[in-house]
């Protein structure tokens, strides 16, 4: 990939040693991924000083980019080896998709905000991803013309799992998304097999409301 002008190398070099690998990520080629993309990129301008700092930032839309280590966490329980088809559900800065483009054959992001689509599908562009597609939709409702998905990874937190991302699942396939209330969620990870579905609760985490018809409305307040 044809990376702008870089001047955060030696940043991600840190934040992949201390905040990554050395607390248990162990995919080598996602390990080299996190070192490759410019993260500060992804975030405004008054904070770009603190890109590569372990925690998440806020971005446009009372939204957020996630923590370094739970994208490569999250982006980790996919098991990707390069030939899926990923969907994303909340784009954001972009961030998140760029990493797993690096990683599967395509991603697919959805974004309910227009100003945030427009933002990261232009960074992205200019990034040279091609192997992105950014639509402005309802997230809990996925996006059917794609699927089936090998992984499905969901950047917000819906009170129950949306079944449409369920029957969008290949078989085989995998579906990482924070569940719970508003004030703290679950992490969970489901794996489809034929008509059955398991599910494990991997860890305690906080994100920001999954809005649409299967999530929160839009008076729910965002969590802080």
């Amino acid at each position: 990939m044809n990376i702008l002008k870089d001047s955060g190398a030696r940043e991600r070099q840190r934040m992949v040693k201390e905040q990554i690998e050395a607390r248990g990520i162990y995919n080598e080629r996602l390990l080299e991924v996190m070192r490759r993309v410019p993260r500060h990129l992804f975030v405004p301008d008054n904070y770009r000083s603190e890109a590569y700092q372990d925690y998440p930032l806020p971005i446009a839309c009372n939204q957020t980019i996630s923590q370094p280590y739970m994208v490569a966490y999250m982006t980790q329980l996919l098991h990707l080896n390069g030939n899926e088809t990923v969907l994303e559900v909340g784009t954001g800065s972009g961030y998140q998709a760029a990493i797993l483009a690096e990683m599967c054959h395509k991603v697919i992001s959805l974004e309910r905000y227009g100003e945030l689509a427009d933002s990261a599908s232009n960074l992205l562009g200019r990034l040279k991803y091609k192997n992105i597609e950014v639509h402005q939709a309802d997230g809990s409702q996925g996006w059917p013309e794609g699927a089936p998905y090998q992984g499905i990874l969901v950047t917000a937190a819906a009170p129950a799992v949306p079944l449409p991302l369920l029957q969008q699942m290949a078989d085989g396939g995998r579906l990482v998304i924070p569940v719970g209330p508003r004030s703290a969620q679950e992490l969970q990870l489901w794996e489809r097999q034929g008509r059955d579905y398991h599910h494990q609760v991997m860890l305690p985490v906080v994100f920001v409301p999954l809005r649409g018809m299967l999530g929160w409305n839009e008076d729910t307040p965002t969590a802080r």
